[in-house]
């Protein structure tokens, strides 16, 4: 008899039992109406994860206020009762299929492709362009206006709210979005951060907003509901983006998100993969690091389709789980493939080359199938 796969053994983070350590991670979609609902086609996309044997399903981040934190025409939000009621939806629906969902919040802050009036930590130009496919909106990000401290306890509060919604909606746990160059990213960010007030300069300045927003999460929800972070050195804008003091500042931000009260870290790589994005400039391992020092379970992210590649993390220490991007996507029964030895499929790009909605991917799959 083979020996059973480590990512097929369950976990559990906080109190929440996953059957195996094999997570979808968030992925926009931008497939609501322009209402911020989501939809009957986004229940079924989800459902079908749950059905193909995911431990976890982290969805695709919604907006948490009406005022700055949109990035996209058509993402959704969890700011009112209608997309509270949309969410419950899918929350149930998963549950239906035998699956453990979480809600990603996120704040695009500078780096919002829907609004021409944006705040980010400080009033510094985002380098390079829009992501094609998320809006009809191209070109250079706009000049963002620095937040105030009024602006900055609204955005938490905002957090809160929706991570209340997401609690009475059904949903397992949140995680807050602070990766990938979105706001809380963008205080953390040297280079997109010139304040010279509490949630500047230093890294544990630079850091404050996002233990804010976990703590205030932390006391707006019970004290089972998962309350994640992720986090990450690249940006959606700047993938070669590495923490100036490597394991330095690793270990202070690592710290503060465990005292935050945070119940897990998934470290974000998307871009140029595992390698690239999760070591220091000296080749250390930033995940390997943050389950040292916190205890909590850490997720890895960043080309880990294979099996293989997945494998490595595991006999590498590197990390408690694995989370799939494109590979979920091409293979949303990946965990059931593995199981039985399956083939993986490659992802084609050429299932978002037209768009990156849902609607896209179900076009190309009928066309290709």
């Amino acid at each position: 008899m083979s020996k059973k796969n480590v990512l097929l053994s369950g976990i559990t983070i906080n109190q929440l039992h996953l059957k195996n350590k094999i997570v979808v991670a968030p992925m926009s979609r931008v497939s609501t109406k322009g209402d911020g609902i989501p939809t009957e086609q986004m229940q079924k996309y989800y459902r079908r994860y749950a059905e193909g044997n995911f431990g976890l399903i982290i969805t695709e981040g919604a907006y948490t206020d009406t005022v700055f934190s949109q990035a996209y025409p058509n993402q959704p939000g969890m700011t009112n009762h209608q997309q509270q009621k949309g969410w419950e939806k899918i929350a149930l629906s998963t549950h239906e299929a035998g699956g453990k969902i979480i809600l990603q919040l996120m704040h695009a802050g500078a780096l919002s492709q829907h609004l021409s009036n944006t705040r980010s930590a400080s009033a510094i130009q985002p380098i390079r362009h829009m992501l094609a496919g998320y809006s009809k909106k191209q070109g250079r990000f706009p000049l963002p206006h620095a937040m105030n401290l009024s602006e900055i306890d609204d955005a938490i509060s905002g957090f809160a709210q929706a991570a209340n919604r997401a609690e009475k909606a059904g949903f397992d746990g949140v995680e807050i979005h602070a990766a990938n160059g979105y706001l809380l990213d963008q205080f953390l960010t040297d280079y997109t951060n010139d304040r010279e007030d509490q949630y500047g300069g230093t890294v544990d300045n630079r850091c404050r907003l996002t233990a804010n927003v976990i703590s205030a999460v932390k006391k707006a929800t019970v004290s089972d509901f998962i309350v994640g972070v992720r986090v990450s050195q690249g940006k959606v804008n700047d993938f070669d983006y590495t923490w100036p003091n490597g394991t330095d500042d690793g270990k202070i931000i690592f710290t503060t998100l465990q005292k935050a009260g945070a119940d897990y870290i998934h470290f974000a790589s998307e871009g140029k993969g595992f390698d690239h994005s999760c070591l220091t400039r000296d080749g250390e391992s930033l995940t390997t690091l943050a389950r040292k020092i916190t205890g909590l379970p850490v997720i890895a992210n960043g080309g880990l389709g294979n099996p293989e590649e997945a494998q490595r993390i595991f006999e590498g220490q590197h990390a408690d789980l694995i989370a799939l991007g494109t590979s979920a996507l091409a293979n949303p029964d990946w965990p059931i493939r593995l199981a039985n030895n399956e083939n993986i499929t490659p992802f084609d790009p050429d299932m978002l080359a037209s768009g990156v909605t849902i609607s896209d991917q179900l076009t190309w799959e009928d066309k290709t199938s």
